[in-house]
């Protein structure tokens, strides 16, 4: 199987941390998408996913999967033995909740504002900016960290008892607003405790090691 991605990018982050959760690295290739390039919005990448996203899967009979919910729950599940995105119907149900609303309130959040009231991937990319609209999305993206130091506050991990693809996806979310320098609030300690503690594990120290 073959990915496409941007190593230190957030969203192909996800993959890669469930990977070393799986012990799957080694049957993935990796092959490098640019963003700064744009090399994502063209016609080649387009033809693999038409959103013009990264990550993409590539399987071994040429189809692609898309999107990292996605991707992330075909591989968990190829082995037979899923342990991030939930074994129950209950853990399924709650783990992929809290990764949506991690999508929703901070991750996409975001990404919205780093596209819309930064500078982006430079004027060749962003095409369209609308900068009133990144900060509404930032101050979306905080008020989304003080949830979840909410949540954080009530139990260990972000779906429950267990580390899942939740945790993942939050982990991304933040790697996001480090990149563009979007300080969790003090005031959220217990999020701040669990981020510590997720960089101890050596699936996310050794992501946040990556160079691009």
């Amino acid at each position: 199987m073959k990915i496409y991605d941007w190593p230190t990018g957030p969203y192909p982050a996800r993959v890669r941390i469930a990977l070393t959760e799986k012990g799957m690295e080694s049957r993935i290739a990796f092959e490098k998408v640019d963003l700064w390039k744009g090399e994502h919005k063209m016609a080649g990448f387009l033809k693999k996913n038409y959103s013009g996203t990264l990550p993409v899967l590539e399987l071994d009979d040429g189809a692609f999967i898309a999107e990292c919910t996605a991707i992330t729950e075909y591989l968990d599940n190829l082995d037979g033995n899923p342990i991030l995105t939930g074994n129950t119907p209950r853990e399924k149900g709650e783990i992929h909740m809290m990764s949506k609303r991690v999508e929703l309130e901070v991750m996409d959040a975001v990404s919205v504002y780093f596209h819309h009231a930064t500078p982006g991937l430079g004027p060749d990319v962003e095409l369209y900016q609308n900068n009133e609209w990144g900060l509404r999305q930032r101050d979306k993206a905080l008020r989304g960290m003080r949830y979840f130091d909410s949540v954080l506050q009530e139990r260990p991990f972000v779906a429950g008892e267990k580390f899942s693809m939740a945790d993942i996806t939050l982990v991304g979310g933040l790697i996001f607003a480090t990149l563009v320098k979007l300080a969790v609030p003090e005031e959220c300690t217990a999020l701040l405790a669990w981020y510590e503690r997720m960089k101890e594990r050596p699936s996310v120290a050794k992501q946040l090691a990556l160079k691009a």
